[in-house]
């Protein structure tokens, strides 16, 4: 017995001074990473800015987020706005000879590969160089790199310029098959977050304002790209349609790209514009080590105009990854109470979300434009709840290809009696009144709570329309017509008064200076982002370690709709939130 406690002791102690070491690892490893990032590299003269693969563009410092045991990955994300002040600096940068574009497959927003290509068509204007090089290219990819001086393609690579496409998967007769009961109320015939759940089959509405929103988008793309390739919009339809950009020879005699040369050679071909002798070493410089090589300008002044990012789904409570209405709040009182700060941008870039809690953001939000200017910037989402909280602005600010609008509400609340039924469970409940147990996972909502969830929606539907009648200076009668939970595009929104102008976070930041009377200022970021520590630890809770595994198995798009169905955060919850997440891809 003695020995068979020494042994349980020896393990107990082994796997204590394993999980030290362990964790004594991961220590090291991030403040090895955290002091590494704080010297600054230094740029050499005659050197190419280089965007590639390894860039991951996010749009605000909470979509920064490292995963667990890939502290050191490399793929590196790398804000917009950093991007953007990045390519503005290279511009007048005597070290920086031109930008090379190398990548595939960028991962970015429609609308953050907007800004870039509007700012590397300033950075032309300096004379110096700008090329691309692809592979096998996305045609996100190729709708940046088409901005180049010239674009060069691998002889065995292509592009996939193809066009947009949105495709909509339909449950109802899935839940019904499987026994899972779905109620469902909405206002808006356009609200069509739930409508995979109410149709076998695509709405003549939902189908118009798709129909209505690819074109919009693509409309304002392929323009872009076929200027920039100095075609007309006939011939490049033709060249789209047809395909011809999966061949690469094909690809050179439609104008789609200019060279077919391998790697190595458009290496060459840069050190001979760089002027570089054959043993000299071509300087290819990161936008990460460019960014962080610039120094911080300005950080202490006293004229501050903060950007708030609200990115991502909203939430009520605390969290970090999206919009959690507590620390939302808290980071909009931080900004009231800084006498430094004279004004504010609200960078939005979320479908929406939780009704309640982007009620609450609104309130936050009117509160400090009493104190402050107030302006909006979309990016590639403001639409829902995300066009609720803009509600506050003193002007708002859209990207042509910001999907915005979708003023409507629904409510969703699944059951699975006949699921229950089938494999012999039942349910019984004792209630002191009508409506005690007004929602069971097994019987549904009584009549009593579609009732009141009904009222509830609408309510809320009326309560939306009168914001945006008093920040749109519209009647009822006219945001109703375009509300009932449609989405638009940027472009269109401007056309309708949805938005004042069409404009980067850039020109909301400027024109938010101008109201603020500041002739000069810096630009400060809210939320902060958070330490690798503090990455490190927020994985660690049950809930979201189970989350990341599920995403990871199923996919994120999957994961969303699986979401929907049992994440009590939106389960018998009046939501404001836009069906579409739409890539260009």
């Amino acid at each position: 017995m003695k020995s068979f406690f020494k042994n349980v002791l020896a393990n107990i102690v082994a796997i204590m001074i394993v999980g030290a070491v362990f964790l004594l690892f991961l220590v090291v490893i991030i403040a090895a990473s955290t002091f590494s990032s704080d010297s600054k590299p230094h740029i050499k003269t005659n050197s190419v800015l280089i965007l590639d693969f390894k860039t991951q563009i996010i749009d605000s410092p909470n979509e920064d987020n490292p995963q667990l045991f890939s502290l050191n990955e490399k793929e590196k994300n790398i804000m917009v706005f950093d991007i953007l002040e990045a390519i503005k600096n290279a511009k007048t940068d005597e070290k920086i000879k031109g930008i090379s574009i190398e990548t595939d497959g960028i991962k970015a927003g429609m609308t953050q590969l907007d800004d870039i290509r509007t700012a590397l068509q300033d950075f032309k204007k300096s004379g110096k160089f700008v090329y691309a090089y692809g592979n096998v290219v996305s045609q996100s990819a190729y709708y940046l790199g088409s901005v180049a001086d010239q674009y060069f393609l691998n002889p065995s690579g292509g592009i996939d310029l193809k066009g947009l496409s949105t495709e909509v998967l339909y449950m109802k007769k899935f839940a019904e098959k499987y026994g899972i009961g779905i109620e469902i109320i909405r206002h808006g015939k356009y609200k069509s977050a739930v409508e995979p759940f109410m149709r076998e089959d695509m709405s003549p509405e939902n189908r118009e304002q798709l129909s209505t929103l690819l074109k919009d988008i693509w409309t304002t793309n392929a323009t872009k790209m076929a200027t920039a390739r100095k075609m007309d919009t006939a011939q490049f339809r033709t060249v789209v349609d047809s395909l011809y950009g999966i061949i690469p020879d094909l690809s050179i005699k439609y104008k789609l790209a200019d060279k077919l040369i391998q790697k190595s050679e458009y290496d060459d071909l840069l050190r001979s514009q760089l002027k570089l002798n054959e043993k000299d070493k071509l300087n290819k410089i990161s936008f990460n080590t460019y960014i962080s090589s610039l120094e911080e300008k300005n950080k202490t002044e006293d004229n501050q105009v903060a950007i708030l990012y609200a990115s991502g789904a909203i939430y009520n409570g605390e969290g970090y990854d999206n919009i959690y209405s507590e620390n939302f709040i808290k980071e909009i009182k931080k900004i009231a109470e800084n006498e430094k700060i004279k004004a504010v941008v609200l960078r939005i870039n979320s479908p929406g979300g939780s009704a309640n809690a982007s009620d609450e953001i609104l309130f936050e939000l009117q509160q400090l434009k009493k104190k402050k200017p107030l302006i909006v910037s979309f990016g590639d989402y403001a639409a829902s709840g995300g066009y609720y909280i803009a509600m506050a602005a003193d002007k708002i600010y859209s990207e042509p290809n910001t999907l915005t609008g979708s003023i409507g509400v629904f409510g969703m609340i699944p059951y699975f009696k006949e699921i229950a039924d089938k494999n012999g469970l039942n349910s019984y409940a004792v209630n002191t009144n009508a409506n005690s147990n007004m929602y069971s996972p097994i019987n549904g909502i009584t009549p009593g709570g579609v009732s009141m969830m009904t009222k509830s929606v609408e309510q809320t539907y009326k309560r939306f329309v009168h914001f945006v009648t008093v920040n749109r200076k519209k009647s009822f009668a006219q945001i109703d017509e375009v509300g009932g939970g449609r989405v638009w595009s940027g472009t269109r929104a401007k056309e309708i008064g949805l938005v004042d102008e069409l404009g980067t976070i850039n020109d909301a930041l400027t024109f938010a200076a101008q109201k603020a009377n500041l002739k000069t200022y810096s630009v400060t970021n809210y939320p902060k982002k958070i330490s690798k520590f503090e990455q490190l630890f927020k994985d660690m809770s049950e809930d979201e370690i189970s989350a990341r595994i599920i995403k990871n198995k199923i996919g994120l798009d999957n994961y969303k709709i699986f979401e929907q169905i049992t994440n009590p955060k939106l389960q018998s919850s009046v939501m404001m939130e836009m069906p579409y997440h739409i890539k260009f891809d």
